[in-house]
Parts: structure tokens; C-alpha cells; sequence
């Protein structure tokens, strides 16, 4: 009842808000801002009204007019980035200022707004929050604004290609990360069907952004959604306050050592045109194009040594490079589900079993080397009054690179658009948007290499039968093991395509074109050749609104908002489908459309004391999704400000995640593998949550039977003996994924705004912690799991596929403890010289028990950045110089397992501008010393990049 009396009042006060400032005649105020160290006019500079919407900007004389119909006396703020801002009360009209800005150290004087939805000095955040804003993104030695985050405390970057980086903090990282929401003006930037923003492939241009804001840690107690982890938000340029036409060209060179590819250009162009008419109407065009080589992924790491269950851990002959059972990281083709039992093998007078695994083919075999990025964007604007600015913008974005997520992704071709309207005041917004994904052509790196496989040389069971019958014409004839095994797959292998050959090429055309992932099945007259097309198209409905009180309640400061999405997938018959039709006809394409419905709303209370220096915060939440009960997100925080240098501040916060899209609604036909999402409707007439054995306990089951048929057991005698070792499933439907979060921070100004402090610590406790988990169901579902009937059918399971397996989104049934701490210095210790540094430390408690499936923490215990630098060491010329470090760490995912090692790099620019010609030169590399490093198991290896960039800014200022 209150929220909907909230909105009322909302509704009613909105328009009286807007036409309030029209009552008045209109003013004129003009002026001139220049610098006061060298009397030079200053173009760029943002000139407004406190508390609305009305602003302008000085043109290339430093001159402005500011027409407003604002009551006397208001208040006019100048600022640039650089310079001490200026508040000048105006009381009259005819008001002529000349203003001259003094250059100031920035250190502690930024302003954010993600952290509590409203401005506020970042010293008196209630949470971790990290800024960059224009001045930091232009000493930046990262090849671009996005890059340079990877340098901001607290977070971990992920790359997984050149066009395509993923941002994370505190933990459990993965390169699709649900986690961790990314808006640009208040838009989630996500590909609703892939659930991920796909790096900032239609994020703002180099030329448009104003600043990014990262809070690391749960926000989803005031944005809800998949801000648990955290979220960065990137604002960009108005076109009131900064216009003209600017141009920005970045080449740059990669592969320098030519490993991986030949040493290759990179290019980078972008062009922003913004123009403003009377301070009514604006509107702005970006525009850029990438292209480049990729970095590639081509590490050969076994993750399935002969130590393992899942291999041939009696046949010592079989170690090394002969493992006939290899699982490399970047091989495709050669996973779990392509194992083939080859049994009844004669060797040293007995029947020997063996695990061997198809072929498969190398990652850089099957996904292209080049990648682009062509994006655009433009927006209108106008001001209805002094309080109210209706802006309508439009974002398209095209991306070619590599996306992971059980499976690797050649994304080609994928356009991502969406439309925005908002109508904002000083106080207020309201917005509306949606967002369009075509994922084009692209395709699944896995079906590829299986259907490829399978083409060439028959089902698992044919080249099985194949690879026997040579491996034991090779053992009677005297061969040792270890040469047989290599002859009899070459055997196998016959006619199989290999890469580089017009065969290869041409089937990989035929696969990657074909929209049905299951290799001999006729759908719709298609060819019986799997394919390994993905292609998902999808719409994302949202309306938001925020609605400050400010100073109207007494006791208090009052912010309330709502939002509304929904999410409209196509069925494509291969990642989501039309759950209405029957089971043996879901994976054909098209039918209903698959709808994901969430709403929220919230409300914040904030309350100052003791003259300031205590500042409280109170929030509360509601989010409802129509598949789960309603969840509230409460949110409590204090700031205390002793002597204005030392703020100290204490949050603790509950947040709830709902399953993303394709965690609660994908049913991926993948082979003999389904992955499908949690949702309980999904399981019927599958049993894969009531009926089913995990595929670990499945993998120790088949290798405990092998040794006992090697020993002279029956196979179904073994089965029966070792039952015990599978383990029964029994999963639940997926429920919301939730956090308790407890954070505490220091922060604070020294030594007369020289030094910054920041340092904070956290602990989260996640309960229902989203993840896969893989299970085998008897072909039968009367067969019941644990009777002997099931235990006899699994022991063939990976013989004649009396099993079907499923890769199953579900919640863990432990509770995880996961915790950490960052410290950030930054000392301005000597005229401009700036040295600055930050340490992360996040870390993981071990439970007693083990889980259905692993959690994959996926995050070094420790990261470290130290950066030194100054923009002016001489006059136009600056420098700056960043080393990064991070520790080894346990990378766990469906798709590979292994040790990332630990890797340092050192990135460096220097900056030469020429103002008379408002031209900005600038040249550097990252990881100079080119050493080779990789991110996360099954990554790309990335190495050095030299560039150089142009930047030509404020051009056509009259």
C-alpha cells in the first residue's frame, strides 16, 4: 500500500515538477571561463543550474550563454575536469562572469551515483565503489576505457577475446559471468539468450564516455537482477555539455613473437559529432570500427591424466603423450561424452578394457583468427523545461570473437540493438527500453568438432569397433601397447577431414549452416549431417523509474523506485524451445515464444546526525519473478565522518538472485549431452532430478568395474559389486540463488588532499549457490536409480547408451563462505607525479563435505597494480606506467580444469597534446615485455600490444 501511495504521489507531483520553472520570464546569463595559470580560454566547460536539468557548455573562445526561466537567486556550477569547480549565486538578470579555473589535484574530490542511486562524494560512499572519470581514462596506458578496468581495485578481469572482456569482482568467476551487471546510461547492456553484456561491444565509444563507476560486491538490494557480485555503470557524454566533432584513430600491432599467428595490425577508428541548438535541443553520433587478430587458444594441458578415473590408470605403457583417453584444453571432439569402452581387447593373456576418446580437433582449427567490431549510436534530446529533458537513443553494435560458456563460441556476425526513452529531472527519471540480440552467424565450437568427427568417421560405437578390430591386429602382431593404440586410431581416423584440406573446409561450411546439433537426425528435411549452428534471437523489455523526495520529509531523505522486465526468446530448437509441444518434438524450431518475467520496486531512507558526521542508510527491496515466491532484498548502512579527512563506513546487505534466462528455461541440444535449465516444468517426463546418478560417481562406477573385469570378474558382477559407488542425484527444482554480504571500509584525504587511503573488508555467505552439475537417467524411466536393473543398464552406459545424460542447472546444497579485503594508495607526492597502487585479497572457506558440484571459486588469492605517472612532466607531455601482478589459482569449469599460473605484466603510455590544434598523440603497449600469459583454463593466450592514437577533440566549436 505504500509503495502504491509512493507512485501516486509520484504521478501527481511529476507534472507540476516540470512546468513549475515556466512560471517565470525568461534570463539570459553569459560569460567567459579561462585558465587562471595562463589566461587561455577553456573550451569544454560544464556550465549548470544546481539542481536541474538546464546546462550548456563553453564554446571554442570560452565563451557561453545560459537562457533559463528559474526564480532568483539559483546557483550556476562551473567545472572541468582538472580544475577547481565554482559556484557563483546568480540574484538578477544581465549577469556577465568572467571566470578563471584554477588546476586542481583531483585526489578524493570525485562524485558518484551508483553506489546509492544519487550523488554523493565518493569519500561517503556507503559501499566499495571505484571511479574513472575522463582525466583517468586519458592517462590510461590500457588500449582502451574498457581495458583499463582490469587496473581498478578489486576486480578481475576475464578475457575471452580481443572484442569480448568480462568484468568481475570477489569471486566466483566465470567468462559468462550472471553475476555481475553492466548498464551504460542506465541500460543493461546484456545479450538476453548468450546472459551476458557482451564486453562493450555497443558500449560508448572511446570519444563518449564520461566516466565508469564499479562497486564491487552485492548491489542488488537497489538495482535487483544480476548485480550480486557487483556492477559497473558507464555514463557517457551529454550532448549539452559537450559537443563539437571529434575523431580518435588507434593502430596498434599484436603476435609480435608470431606463435600464434603472423605479427598483425590492429586498428581502431571513431568519430563523435554532438551539437546543441539554444540549449533546447541536442543531439550527438558516435560511430567506431575494430578489426584485429585474435588471441588464440591453443594450450595442449591433458586434464585427464592417466591418474584419473576417466582414463587407463592400470596401463602404465599408456602415460604421457600416448594417453589414448587425452582431454586436451583447447581440443574439442575428444570430451567425456565422446569416450568410447573399447572391451574384450586381448593383451597379455586376458581381456582388457580401455577408455579411449575420439579424435577431435584443436580450437584454432575450427574458429577464425580476425575479429571486428563495428558500432553506432546516436541520441536526441530536449529540454521540456528547467526540470525535465526528454531523450530518445538508439545503439547498434556488431561483434565477431570467441564467447564461453559450457561450450566455446565462435560469435560471428552477432548484432546486439536497443532503443531508449527517458524522460529525466534533477530528482527523477523515468525509461523505457528494449533490447534486440541476433547471434547471426555464429556457431558452437563443440557440435562442430563432434559432427565433424562423426561425419568423417562414423558414431562412437562404429570408429569404436574400427579402433578395436586395429588395436588387436596390432597387439597379435607383436606391437607394444603404446604403438598400437597410436596405429589403431589412425585406423579409426581413416577418412576423417583434416584441417587446412578443401574436405575440411567444405563440411565445416555444411555443419556451420546447419541448425540442428544431433548428428543423423532428419528435422525438417535437413541434411542427417549434425550442424552447429547457433542462432538465437531474442527481445529485452524494461521500464524503470526513480523518484527522489530530496528535502520534502522532515525526518528523513526518501528515494523510491520500480522496475518491469521481460524477456521474449524465439525458440531455436537447439538452446531454447517450445516447452508446450511434446517431448520427442521440442528440438524442432520455432513455436511459442518463451517468456521470463521480472519486477522489483524499493525504497531508501537516508538520515544524517550529529551535524553531518553520521549519515545512515536504510533500504528495502521487493523483487517477484512469477516462477518463484516474492524475495526482499533489505540493505543497511552508516558513514562516519570524523574531522572530514577520516570516513569510516559498516554495510550489511541481503541480496537474491533469480536464475538467469538460460539457467531456468535452456534445453541446449548438444549431442548426447543436454544441458537444461532448473525450472521444475522442464524435468517432466525426463526424471533428470529424481532419477539420475552423477557423472562423477558414473566415471568411478565404470573404472572400479574395469578393474574387477580385469581381474576375472563378469561385467555384470562387477557392476552389482560396486553399486555403492554411484551416487544418487536427487535434485531440486532451482530456487533463487541468495547473499549475505557484511562489508566495512575506511576511507580518507591527507597530508592537504596529497594521499588517499581506501581500504575495506568483506564476508559473503551464499546459500543456494547456482551452478551445473551433470547426471546420467536410465533411457527407461521405470527403470528406478539403485535397483540392479539401473546398476546393469549404467554399466553400458558408455557402451550402447542405455543412459541419457543431462548437464542440469541446480542449487548446491552447502552453504559457501567466501571473504576478502583491498587496500588502495594513491599519493601525489611531488608536483604532478602521482604514484598509486591497490592489493586485493579474496579467498574461499573449504567445507567438510563435498558438493553435487563444484563451485568453481575461480579467483587468485591475491591481485596487485602499482602505477606511477604524471600528466604534465613537461609542458603537453605525460607519462604513465602501471604493473600488474596476480597469483596462481584453480580454475574449475564444465569445460576445463587446471592451474592458471600466475603472471605479471607492465603497460605504459605517454601523451602529447597540441592545443593550438586540439590534436592529442598518444603511444604505449600493455604486457611490453611480451610475456605470455593466459586468464582462466581453456583461455587465450594473450601477449603484447604496441599502439598508437590520434585524437582530435572540440573541433567546429563556434
Amino acid at each position: 500500500m505504500k509503495i502504491r501511495f509512493l507512485l501516486f504521489y509520484i504521478l501527481l507531483t511529476l507534472p507540476a515538477t516540470i512546468l513549475k520553472a515556466q512560471e517565470t520570464n525568461l534570463v539570459e546569463i553569459s560569460g567567459r571561463v579561462t585558465d587562471q595559470a595562463n589566461k587561455e580560454p577553456l573550451p569544454g566547460v560544464s556550465v549548470y543550474v544546481r539542481g536541474t536539468v538546464t546546462g550548456t557548455a563553453t564554446n571554442g573562445n570560452g565563451e557561453f550563454t545560459l537562457k533559463t526561466k528559474l526564480r532568483f537567486p539559483f546557483t550556476l556550477v562551473v567545472s572541468l575536469v582538472g580544475f577547481q569547480p565554482q559556484e557563483f549565486e546568480i540574484t538578477e538578470p544581465g549577469s556577465r562572469l568572467d571566470i578563471a579555473l584554477v588546476t586542481q589535484t583531483l585526489l578524493g574530490k570525485e562524485v558518484v551515483v551508483s553506489a546509492s542511486r544519487v550523488e554523493e562524494s565518493i569519500l561517503k560512499s556507503p559501499v566499495a565503489i571505484e571511479k574513472l572519470d575522463i582525466r583517468a581514462i586519458k592517462e590510461t596506458p590500457a588500449p582502451s576505457f574498457y581495458d583499463a578496468l582490469e587496473n581498478v581495485k578489486g576486480v578481475q578481469m576475464t578475457t575471452s577475446s580481443l572484442t569480448f572482456k568480462v568484468p568481475n569482482t570477489r569471486g566466483f568467476n566465470i567468462p559468462n559471468n550472471f553475476r555481475f551487471m553492466q548498464l551504460v546510461d542506465g541500460v543493461d547492456m546484456q545479450a538476453a539468450t548468450l546472459g551476458v553484456p557482451l564486453g562493450n561491444a555497443i558500449g560508448p565509444t572511446e570519444l563518449d564516455i564520461e566516466s565508469v563507476e564499479i562497486t564491487p560486491g552485492a548491489a542488488s538490494a537497489l538495482y535487483g537482477m544480476n548485480a550480486i557480485n557487483g556492477m559497473a555503470n558507464l555514463l557517457t557524454k551529454s550532448p549539452f555539455l559537450y559537443q563539437g566533432l571529434s575523431i580518435y584513430q588507434k593502430t596498434g600491432l599484436n603476435h609480435v613473437d608470431g606463435i600464434d599467428a603472423e605479427p598483425s595490425i590492429l586498428s581502431e577508428v571513431a568519430v563523435r559529432y554532438a551539437k546543441a541548438f539554444q540549449d533546447k535541443w541536442a543531439f550527438k553520433i558516435n560511430a567506431s570500427y575494430m578489426s584485429g587478430t585474435d588471441w588464440r587458444s591453443n594450450t595442449t594441458t591433458d586434464q585427464n591424466p592417466n591418474s584419473l578415473n576417466t582414463a587407463n590408470p592400470a596401463f602404465a605403457e599408456l602415460s604421457g603423450g600416448n594417453n589414448p583417453a587425452y582431454d586436451a584444453w583447447n581440443k574439442y571432439g575428444d570430451e567425456n561424452n565422446n569416450a568410447v569402452t573399447v572391451s574384450g581387447v586381448n593383451y597379455q593373456g586376458k581381456n582388457q578394457t580401455f577408455l579411449v576418446r575420439r579424435t577431435g580437433y584443436w580450437e584454432k582449427d575450427l574458429v577464425s583468427p580476425r575479429v571486428d567490431n563495428l558500432k553506432f549510436d546516436a541520441a536526441l534530446h530536449y529540454r521540456l523545461s528547467d526540470n525535465a529533458e526528454l531523450a530518445y537513443g538508439y545503439r547498434i553494435g556488431k561483434m565477431d570473437g570467441v564467447f564461453q560458456r559450457g561450450n566455446k563460441i565462435q560469435l560471428d556476425n552477432v548484432v546486439v540493438q536497443n532503443h531508449r526513452l527517458e524522460l529525466k529531472g534533477a530528482n527523477y527519471f523515468v525509461r523505457s527500453y528494449v533490447s534486440l540480440e541476433n547471434t547471426g552467424d555464429s556457431y558452437n565450437v563443440k557440435p562442430m568438432a563432434d559432427n565433424l568427427d562423426i561425419t568423417g568417421g562414423g558414431s562412437n560405437s562404429e570408429w569404436g569397433g574400427k579402433f578395436k578390430t586395429a588395436l588387436q591386429t596390432q597387439l597379435n602382431g607383436g606391437t607394444d601397447l603404446a604403438t598400437a593404440m597410436q596405429l589403431a586410431r589412425q585406423a579409426a581416423d581413416a577418412g576423417r577431414a583434416e584441417p587446412g584440406t578443401p574436405q575440411f573446409q567444405n563440411l565445416m561450411h555444411t555443419i556451420r549452416n546447419i541448425n540442428n546439433w544431433d548428428h543423423g537426425k532428419v528435422i525438417s528435411g535437413a541434411p542427417a549431417t549434425g550442424g552447429a549452428w547457433l542462432t538465437q534471437k531474442s527481445r529485452l523489455y524494461h521500464a524503470d523509474a526513480q523518484y527522489d523526495f530530496v528535502d520534502r520529509l522532515k525526518f528523513a531523505n526518501l528515494l523510491v523506485g520500480a522496475d518491469a522486465r521481460v524477456y521474449e526468446v524465439i525458440p531455436d530448437g537447439n538452446n531454447f524451445v517450445d516447452f508446450t509441444r511434446p517431448i520427442e518434438e521440442r528440438t524442432l524450431p520455432g513455436g511459442n515464444n518463451v517468456y521470463y518475467k521480472k519486477f522489483g520496486a524499493f525504497a531508501q531512507l537516508t538520515k544524517t546526525l550529529f551535524g553531518d558526521r553520521l549519515k545512515l542508510f536504510g533500504s528495502l527491496r521487493v523483487d517477484y519473478n512469477p516462477e518463484f515466491d516474492p524475495k526482499l532484498n533489505p540493505r543497511v548502512a552508516a558513514v562516519y565522518t570524523l574531522s572530514e579527512q577520516h570516513n569510516f563506513r559498516v554495510s550489511y546487505q541481503n541480496g537474491f538472485r533469480f536464475p538467469a534466462l538460460f539457467e531456468a528455461v535452456s534445453y541446449v541440444n548438444n549431442g548426447n549431452v543436454r544441458r537444461v535449465g532448473g525450472l521444475g516444468y522442464i524435468n517432466e517426463g525426463l526424471g533428470y532430478l529424481d532419477n539420475s546418478y552423477t557423472l562423477t560417481s558414473v566415471n568411478d562406477f565404470n573404472a572400479a568395474v574395469n578393474k574387477d573385469v580385469t581381474a576375472g570378474l563378469t561385467a555384470n558382477e562387477a557392476a552389482l559389486k560396486n553399486r555403492d559407488v554411484l551416487q544418487i542425484t536427487r535434485l531440486s527444482a532451482t530456487r533463487p540463488e541468495q547473499i549475505n554480504s557484511f562489508e566495512v571500509g575506511y576511507k580518507s584525504v591527507l597530508f592537504d588532499s596529497k594521499l588517499v587511503i581506501d581500504l575495506d573488508a568483506y564476508t559473503n555467505v551464499y546459500d543456494g549457490f547456482l551452478g551445473q552439475v551433470e547426471v546420467s537417467v536410465p533411457k527407461s524411466n521405470t527403470v528406478p536409480v539403485g535397483s540392479d536393473e539401473a546398476v546393469i543398464a549404467m554399466l553400458a552406459a558408455n557402451r550402447n547408451g542405455q543412459q541419457t545424460r543431462y548437464r542440469v542447472y541446480t542449487n548446491a546444497k552447502n552453504k559457501y563462505n567466501n571473504y576478502g579485503s583491498s587496500l588502495g594508495l594513491t599519493y601525489n607526492f611531488y608536483e604532478k607525479f602521482t604514484l598509486s597502487g591497490n592489493v586485493n585479497y579474496n579467498a574461499i572457506k573449504t567445507n567438510a563435505e563435498k558438493d553435487i558440484f563444484v563451485t568453481a571459486f575461480n579467483t587468485p588469492n591475491w591481485i596487485a597494480n602499482v602505477s606511477f605517472g604524471n600528466r604534465e612532466v613537461v609542458k603537453n607531455l605525460g607519462f604513465n606506467v602501471v604493473w600488474r601482478w596476480q597469483d596462481s589459482f584453480l580454475w574449475e569449469s564444465p569445460l576445463a580444469n587446471g592451474i592458471v599460473p600466475a603472471y605479471s605484466t607492465i603497460d605504459a603510455q605517454v601523451t602529447y597534446r597540441v592545443p593550438e590544434s586540439k590534436i592529442t598523440l598518444k603511444t604505449g603497449g600493455t604486457n611490453l615485455l611480451n610475456e605470455r600469459y593466459i586468464q582462466y583454463a581453456a583461455g587465450p593466450t594473450i601477449g603484447g600490444l604496441y599502439y598508437v592514437a590520434i585524437t582530435l577533440d572540440g573541433l567546429l566549436l563556434k
